[in-house]
């Protein structure tokens, strides 16, 4: 991103843009607060999930007017999923910025000691959870006693995200309905889910105590780490680490994976005047599309449709062998109440993978706290 903003302001723009970083965790909340006291910034980050609290709240203006005065039809630009994603009653609130999935990784070193064979692709050959179950098996007959075969937390968002993953290829409904006023789950394919993930944890392929797996798998301990498109740039720049990322394996009936999106945004604020906010505008729109193959060295695929049929994307190492991830995704529901859904289905689910319940109880109470955070 400060590639990004450096480059733009190289350009003489309108307006300079200068970045401001917050931990990760306070950003929502530090920018639902600085809204509120109408100190925001003019420019802001909002994953598509959490665009429909922001909207509802207030908390962003739409930015059709700005986009038609700069002449930027998004349709001609981004995907109709992405353009449905930020648009509300009518009015496009963001502008896309990439598409961010869970995916998988192998330590290309432990596959050869293991004797697992790549495909012509360059990947590895699972087409069902019996094919990723013997390419565990392998792994695990040469791991050493400090490493595991997958690199995996036993709580938190990715744990959650290979259920969310294995519960929709399973075919399972949508989690909530659409207006957000139902909760539509499949409560039996919900816990064959949670006993699909819980049993990588009881066959001994996820080493207990893990707390930051992707650092793990950057020690070269781990033959498989399942986790997000942006640890690409991290692994690779990690000194001896032969790895390859490829899409999330089918598993089962399908091949869907849990994904997200970043966008850029306009938090509301009375103090900036029109033509800032069409400079903030001008910024959003120059970053995703020209500044998207910059975005990419992350390790995210980019929403621009122009970034991903570059010559200068399609170089890059890697990145083609995962971006139809975006075909694949299942992204959440785009209801107002989902954030607070997703924080009690992870309390639920993490009993199930610490051994505090089994997967029927564990469901159960996600069940329960989708019902208690309906309108």
């Amino acid at each position: 991103m400060s590639k990004m903003i450096e480059d733009y302001n190289g350009t003489s723009p309108t307006k300079q843009v200068q970045s401001i970083m917050l931990v990760w965790a306070d950003y929502y909340t530090k920018l639902q607060t600085a809204v509120a006291a109408d100190k925001g910034p003019d420019i802001g980050i909002s994953h598509a999930s959490s665009l429909p609290q922001l909207v509802e709240d207030g908390v962003v203006q739409p930015i059709t007017p700005y986009l038609n005065e700069l002449g930027i039809d998004l349709s001609q630009h981004y995907s109709q999923a992405s353009i449905d994603a930020v648009t509300f009653d009518g009015e496009v609130y963001a502008v896309p910025l990439d598409t961010h999935a869970e995916i998988m990784y192998f330590n290309k070193n432990i596959l050869e000691q293991a004797g697992v064979a790549l495909n012509g692709s360059g990947g590895v050959d699972i087409k069902s959870a019996d094919d990723f179950y013997a390419v565990c098996e392998k792994i695990k007959s040469v791991i050493p006693a400090d490493g595991s075969v997958i690199a995996l937390t036993s709580n938190g968002d990715d744990p959650y995200r290979l259920w969310w993953a294995s519960y929709f290829q399973m075919g399972g409904t949508p989690i909530v309905s659409d207006d957000g006023k139902k909760v539509t789950l499949d409560k039996e394919k919900a816990v064959k889910a949670a006993e699909f993930v819980k049993g990588l944890y009881d066959k001994g392929y996820i080493k207990e105590g893990i707390d930051d797996h992707q650092k793990f798998f950057q020690s070269g301990k781990a033959g498989i780490c399942i986790g997000g498109t942006w640890a690409v740039g991290a692994f690779e720049q990690t000194d001896n680490l032969n790895f390859i990322p490829v899409p999330f394996p089918k598993l089962f009936d399908t091949d869907n994976c849990w994904a997200d999106s970043h966008t850029f945004i306009l938090p509301t604020k009375k103090a900036r005047n029109e033509a800032d906010s069409k400079a903030a505008v001008e910024f959003m729109v120059s970053a995703s599309m020209k500044g998207g193959v910059t975005w990419a060295g992350s390790g995210q695929i980019p929403a621009c449709k122009e970034v991903l049929a570059s010559d200068e994307y399609k170089a890059l190492p890697y990145r083609s062998s995962y971006m139809s991830e975006v075909e694949k995704a299942i992204l959440p529901a785009k209801v107002s109440t989902f954030n607070g859904m997703k924080k009690g289905m992870i309390d639920s689910l993490d009993t199930i993978w610490t051994g505090k319940g089994d997967a029927k109880s564990g469901i159960d109470t996600l069940y329960d706290e989708l019902e208690s955070n309906l309108p």
